[in-house]
């Protein structure tokens, strides 16, 4: 039978059972993650992605070791930005990569467009072999992608998430988790704000005080890397499985 594992979180351990949980890397991608990305072009600082990349490869290497499957969600759209929104819709009006593209003529077709290194997820969190790929449109993975239907045809219950941006694309993709009774939880080291430092702060305590689970990525890799050896996870807590 499967065996669940505490992970040490915020605002308390937390009980999984490895066999229903994925990882869930957001858009970790250059534009997000890398100098001359569009976050950079924007202005916005970048310096902290190789951290949240490394602590990311991190958790994904012992969610790999433990047979967790990862699913990568990166946002983009068609050279004709058929995806979009057209007139009624808000999101060209607020997507930054549409808005810059929209400004900057020079940039058009650049930025977070199908093809384009912008696109490309970083190298050093490249999929592998058995990773899923889901290419959304809007900030949550939810949003008019099949997400939901492949985590309930896996069994999948608990997710662990870390990406960029942490208060946009990774915070709306929690939230709508968690409203389609997921149990969320945020690696918080494997993550980066778009925006000042109080923008991580923010999102930390929206989801330890409202939406889910904070850990860190040595934490997570460590407790999957003692389930996968057979050891016991330190201390116990009710296990959410048994009503699920």
């Amino acid at each position: 039978m499967p065996v669940d594992i505490v992970l040490p979180a915020r605002p308390e351990p937390i009980s999984i059972t490895p066999e229903r949980t994925a990882l869930l890397l957001v858009d970790m991608q250059n534009a997000f993650a890398s100098k001359g990305g569009m976050l950079d072009l924007a202005g916005l600082d970048v310096t902290q992605a190789g951290a949240a990349v490394a602590n990311a490869r991190l958790v994904a290497d012992a969610a790999r070791s433990a047979a967790i499957p990862i699913i990568y969600l990166v946002i983009g759209y068609p050279p004709d930005q058929s995806t979009a929104g057209g007139d009624d819709s808000p999101n060209p009006r607020k997507e930054l990569a549409l808005c810059l593209m929209r400004e900057r003529p020079e940039l058009k077709g650049t930025l977070l467009t199908y093809g384009t290194w912008d696109f490309q997820i970083v190298d050093a969190l490249a999929p592998m072999d058995g990773d899923l790929v889901i290419t959304k449109a809007r900030y949550s993975g939810f949003a008019g992608t099949p997400l939901d239907a492949v985590l309930r045809s896996r069994g999948i219950r608990y997710l662990l998430m870390a990406g960029i941006a942490s208060n946009v694309c990774v915070e709306s993709t929690l939230r709508d988790a968690y409203f389609h009774e997921y149990w969320p939880i945020m690696v918080e080291d494997a993550t980066m704000p778009a925006g000042p430092p109080e923008m991580q702060r923010a999102t930390v305590y929206n989801v330890t005080t409202f939406f889910g689970w904070v850990s860190s990525a040595k934490e997570v890799a460590g407790a999957l890397h003692d389930a996968r050896r057979g050891k016991a996870s330190p201390g116990s807590v009710p296990s959410p499985s048994a009503s699920r």
